[in-house]
């Protein structure tokens, strides 16, 4: 249980990690906000409100392109990963998929504080948050698709279309 918790605690830290690179590569002058969500306490890496339209997308979109990415590897390097024993590997798949469930489902109700990343993400490309979700739900269901069906082929390139299409949006 121990390296699948470590491997979720990657996946929290690798998402924030990918905001606050874009964060110190925009010189966006990062800090960190203690906020909630229905009593439940947690952080958010916040940044300078002045960052252009294109750098609050990419910094707000960060932690997703790094759960896409990591899953990506994960899932190419060992697509029989279901039937390995790897429960740092499991843990941090487990994170990126349930973390995009969470936050599309926030998209999608358009609930939570102001600093969540989908919020950030609609606003700054100008689509309604929960077109948003679904565009951060998609790569979710997919690669869970491809970790129980390893053997299916469609998923695979549907799941690299649809996190393409996330990074797409900074050309918007």
């Amino acid at each position: 249980m121990g390296a699948f918790l470590g491997g979720a605690a990657v996946g929290l830290g690798a998402h924030e990690g990918g905001h606050l690179f874009f964060d110190l590569l925009f010189d966006a002058d990062p800090g960190i906000k203690k906020v909630e969500f229905h009593g439940i306490p947690f952080f958010a890496i916040t940044h300078r409100a002045d960052v252009s339209r294109r750098q609050e997308l990419a910094i707000a979109s960060a932690g997703f392109w790094v759960q896409h990415a990591g899953s990506e590897w994960l899932l190419t390097k060992r697509p029989q990963l279901r039937r390995e024993r790897a429960p740092f590997e499991k843990g941090l798949l487990a994170f990126n998929v349930l973390a995009s469930v969470a936050y599309a489902g926030a998209a999608f109700a358009e609930a939570g504080p102001a600093e969540r990343d989908t919020r950030g993400m609609a606003v700054s490309a100008r689509i309604s948050e929960p077109w948003i979700g679904a565009m951060i739900l998609a790569p979710a269901v997919l690669d869970g698709w491809r970790y129980f069906n390893p053997e299916a082929r469609w998923p695979v390139w549907a799941s690299r279309a649809a996190k393409v299409g996330v990074v797409l949006l900074l050309l918007r």
